[in-house]
């Protein structure tokens, strides 16, 4: 059973950084397929990224050259750096993760076993 616990979300100005992290217990990073969501204004969601088992992104085009990753396969955690935030990117941002290789390019989020149960990012213009 894998456990996902994110953290670090709050409220910013438009322009700020914030860094979400997502705890993994249960099985290694290394062998599950991941990715963060963001859930907005009438429970539309939004993949923001999702990561192969090898390391391979693909990022939303909303967020790209914003937003980055960084996977830290010691401490099983997964980052998600937000840079120049927009109030678009306010949200609840939670990941999820599977332990089947699932190809990014063609995965729903509904494919993925597990879930965190997300943490909130408000940005104020």
């Amino acid at each position: 059973q894998v456990q996902l616990v994110e953290s670090g979300g709050a409220s910013v100005q438009a322009g700020g950084s914030l860094r979400l992290s997502c705890a993994v217990s249960g099985d290694s990073v290394s062998q599950l397929t991941m990715g963060w969501f963001r859930q907005g204004i009438g429970n539309s969601r939004e993949d923001i990224v999702l990561i192969e088992r090898e390391g391979k992104t693909i990022f939303a085009q909303s967020v790209k050259g914003r937003f980055s990753i960084f996977v830290d396969r010691t401490d099983n955690i997964v980052y998600l750096q937000m840079n120049d935030l927009k109030s678009e990117d306010t949200g609840l941002y939670y990941c999820a993760a599977d332990p089947r290789f699932l190809n990014i390019v063609w995965v729903k989020e509904s494919d993925f076993r597990y879930r965190g149960q997300g943490t909130q990012v408000t940005v104020s213009s």
